[in-house]
């Protein structure tokens, strides 16, 4: 079974930086397509990053070019240049390693609890 703990949330002004971190663990042949989501109060679940077995990423074009997802161990979501709009409760998910990266909610089983994130302006 998959596991996944975010961690790295916080509070910070406009412009700032913060990098959320995400141990996964139980991917079968240690890797799975993994992602991050946020949703802020009052509107739906939106994809903001993907990474897949094979390297490749997508990002919401709301992020593009001030996040960033990696993977070595953990899971990581670098965000710069953050924006009031970035607002949100951030998750980490995973879900199977055969799956192309993206942003759609259902290709991923599993969640983590989330981690909120609150950039002032």
């Amino acid at each position: 079974q998959v596991q996944l703990v975010e961690s790295g949330g916080g509070s910070v002004q406009s412009g700032g930086s913060l990098r959320l971190s995400c141990v996964v663990s139980g991917c079968p042949y240690s890797f799975c397509l993994a992602g991050w989501f946020r949703q802020a109060p009052g509107k739906e679940r939106e994809g903001v990053a993907s990474l897949d077995r094979d390297g490749d990423t997508i990002y919401a074009d709301s992020v593009k070019g001030r996040f960033t997802i990696s993977q070595d161990n953990t899971l990581y979501l670098q965000m710069n240049t953050l924006k009031p709009e970035d607002t949100a409760m951030y998750y980490c998910a995973a879900g199977p390693s055969w799956v192309a990266a993206t942003l759609e909610g259902s290709e991923y089983n599993s969640w983590g609890q989330g981690t909120q994130v609150t950039v002032s302006s």
